[in-house]
């Protein structure tokens, strides 16, 4: 199919919800792709997906759009590929894909730097009290009730990285310069490394000073940060969660916050976003971050490529750029 001509004539791409770059991505792509706005349509959903199931071959997809499920794979029959604006695949139904032989396009390197960095600066805050310590100051107190409240070192810290991936890698690397020990609990055992491996998670937590959660979320991570593992980390240890907000069981994560069961937490993502449990505003050794580690201008130029390129490789008949491997 050609990437040029006129834009009706334009290779469609469905969009059900605007990623975060979607404005730099129409801007830039506009001429090659003739992007179909269903959130824009006066139309509802399913009648929008039926007016062109007949014709979509493509859809952009992200990890904070809706999930694409097996009634809205149905609706669109002759759906061929989904490129996704995130690493993570919780977001699409991937044995419905498998069964219709619908391919699907992430992005799994693209975000690795940046959010190994906000990883580490969520880590750095907590433990520093950087974040609680500008509150103090903005307010006046330092003036009235003098120093504030030591934070903790760094270097020497004994951090534990759940999922040691693309990300978890990048992680361990900057933690490393800062004089941490590294241990890791992985799918499997990774023979390239030399950190300590621990296939429990709970003896992992025990044994760490700071759990950082790099994993996907599967069905069988699901709140694999449960109460047993929190308490485990003890009432010093922080946790600090760039991965997704079900990893770890929200509820018990707060009591313990809370109940001062565990140090402290730097969280970019939760389990019913936007929504944040209220109980965490009050917390001085907790730090919150609205779900953009992955956002930089930088990230963002490269992201769009990424899915252009898929797409116009999809077009092209040519193997797509990123292909999702399904674990």
């Amino acid at each position: 199919m050609a990437l040029n001509g006129n834009h009706s004539e334009l290779p469609q791409v469905l969009v059900l919800l605007p990623p975060g770059c979607f404005t730099l991505l129409e801007s830039n792509y506009s001429h090659k792709f003739n992007f179909l706005k269903a959130w824009d349509s006066p139309l509802p959903q399913d009648q929008f997906l039926a007016t062109h199931a007949g014709s979509v071959q493509a859809l952009l997809s992200s990890a904070n759009g809706p999930t694409i499920t097996a009634n809205i794979l149905q609706m669109l029959p002759s759906l061929k590929v989904i490129v996704t604006t995130s690493a993570g695949l919780d977001h699409v139904d991937l044995a419905e894909c498998r069964s219709r032989g619908v391919a699907i396009a992430s992005t799994p390197k693209i975000f690795t730097e940046d959010v190994a960095d906000m990883a580490v600066g969520l880590l750095l805050d907590v433990m520093r009290k950087i974040s609680a310590g500008d509150r103090y100051v903005r307010d006046g107190l330092w003036a009235t009730r003098g120093d504030y409240a030591l934070g903790s070192k760094i270097g020497g810290k004994r951090v534990g990285i759940v999922g040691l991936g693309n990300i978890g890698l990048e992680v361990a690397k900057r933690l490393e310069a800062f004089g941490c020990n590294i241990l890791y609990n992985s799918r499997t055992e990774k023979p390239f490394v030399s950190y300590p491996f621990y296939s429990d998670i709970s003896e992992l937590a025990a044994n760490s000073d700071a759990l950082v959660i790099c994993c996907a979320l599967t069905a069988e991570t699901h709140h694999m940060i449960n109460k047993k593992v929190l308490l485990a980390l003890g009432r010093d240890g922080v946790i600090v969660n760039i991965a997704r907000g079900a990893i770890i069981d929200e509820k018990e994560m707060v009591r313990c916050l809370v109940k001062g069961e565990i140090g402290g937490a730097g969280l970019d993502v939760f389990e019913d976003e936007p929504e944040v449990p209220q109980e965490l505003f009050a917390l001085d050794n907790v730090v919150l971050s609205p779900h953009y580690a992955t956002y930089t201008p930088e990230c963002f130029v490269a992201l769009c490529e990424l899915v252009a390129g898929n797409f116009e490789a999809f077009f092209s008949n040519k193997p797509l750029l990123s292909p999702a491997v399904d674990n």
